[in-house]
């Protein structure tokens, strides 16, 4: 782990930089762009599935039910769940981290300028749930456990896509995907958290405070001495996977905890290349990889209530809650007027993009078998599916800003 206490919280080439190996340096600032975390992040899904449908296939699926870790302790898990538990958790800290800095110093400060993107993302929640019931009850699916998948956003791949397709478009609207997204992950965890836990024991949960707090007085005594933190904070992952609660809520109870007005920023600086870099590229190697059987089986899938469900929630339910609404709030009160309508039809097709915490979510909501893989291909589907539309609308959107900002101004 890289030394908090010598990372600055933006890149740079000062003082500090030149004092750290060059390649180390250069590596952990392109861990830290947007567009490098889902490069890694895409490739790593693609790799599962070629695996999960070559020849060998059998070892992929071994590998994820490789189980290991003390049984005393309740962690002799398989390393799909370690990815999903522990992996994870680093992801979800990243996120508090961000998400408590925005509501402390950023965007979320000012509760009238976020009262748009917070709105869009509570809309943008319900609506594709209530499409993904919807599919399934016309189709008599019992399936409704799932609602919840096609809720998501997947901030890293959301943020590669606008940052490939977007360097023209106005920041503001980077500013509203990045909001959006934060308070849909801080939704979706408390989802996780409440609907998918699915029994609790108190004592590990009550025991899991004093780390917690021990965490919460180390970081404003001792910020820099990661190797005090460290054991802390696992201790509370533990006590919290054993409580019955999903442990990435144990990286969203430590990222809270940490000082905003200086450390958050650094904290993010220097987990972030862990996360983007290792974290969330294994889970969606463990995670994505599923045996579609041909061109037969995949056309079979993509006709289940639960695959259909989270197709429509995330490409049709996305766009119809965030870009309606934040239409209606800006033709009713002009909140929101710098943003133009063809932008937020695209950023709401950006959301559409569910997959690490969807692929998470749908592994709560059903427990292996057979409608696990239709999750899975309905999320990889769903998501592409908005990835590709919402690139299109924004690259074109993306020309015309470059072409408007070349043409001569008048005197």
């Amino acid at each position: 782990m890289q030394d908090i206490s010598t990372s600055p919280p933006h890149t740079g080439t000062g003082a500090h930089e030149k004092r750290r190996p060059p390649r180390i340096s250069q590596l952990g600032r392109a861990l830290r762009q947007d567009l490098v975390g889902g490069i890694l992040l895409l490739g790593a899904a693609v790799a599962a599935l070629v695996w999960a449908n070559s020849p060998w296939s059998q070892s992929y699926h071994d590998l994820r039910a490789w189980s290991f870790g003390p049984e005393s302790l309740h962690l002799n898990l398989t390393l799909a769940a370690w990815a999903a538990d522990g992996l994870l958790a680093i992801f979800f800290f990243v996120v508090a981290l961000e998400l408590k800095r925005e509501f402390v110093h950023g965007e979320l400060r000012d509760a009238r300028r976020a009262s748009v993107p917070v709105i869009a993302a509570l809309c943008g929640i319900a609506v594709p749930a209530a499409a993904y019931v919807a599919v399934n009850s016309i189709a008599g699916s019992d399936a409704l456990q799932g609602w919840a998948i096609p809720a998501a956003t997947d901030i890293a791949f959301a943020l590669a896509v606008l940052a490939v397709i977007g360097r023209n478009l106005p920041s503001s609207l980077r500013v509203f995907l990045l909001t959006l997204a934060v308070v849909d992950d801080l939704i979706a965890i408390t989802i996780i958290a409440v609907v998918y836990t699915s029994s609790l024991a108190f004592a590990p949960l009550l025991a899991a405070v004093v780390p917690l707090t021990l965490f919460a007085w180390l970081v404003r005594r001792y910020p820099t001495r990661w190797w005090l933190l460290l054991p802390v904070g696992a201790l509370t992952w533990a006590l919290v996977h054993a409580a019955g609660i999903h442990a990435t809520i144990a990286g969203v109870a430590l990222g809270l905890v940490v000082p905003a007005a200086k450390w958050c920023e650094r904290y993010e600086h220097a987990v972030r290349p862990i996360s983007a870099g290792f974290a969330v590229p294994v889970f969606a190697l463990l995670a994505a990889g599923v045996t579609v059987g041909g061109i037969s089986g995949l056309a079979q899938s993509l006709t289940e209530p639960v695959t259909l469900g989270i197709i429509v929630g995330l490409v049709v339910g996305k766009v119809v809650g965030i870009a309606g609404v934040t239409l209606l709030i800006k033709t009713f009160t002009h909140a929101g007027a710098g943003l133009h309508p063809v932008d937020i039809c695209g950023v709401a097709l950006l959301a559409g993009i569910g997959f690490t915490v969807s692929l998470l979510i749908g592994d709560l909501a059903f427990d292996g078998g057979t409608v696990t893989d239709h999750v899975r291909i309905g999320v990889l589907t769903g998501s592409l599916l908005s990835a590709l539309l919402g690139a299109t609308i924004l690259g074109i959107r993306n020309r015309m800003y470059r072409r408007a900002a070349a043409e001569p101004h008048p005197l």
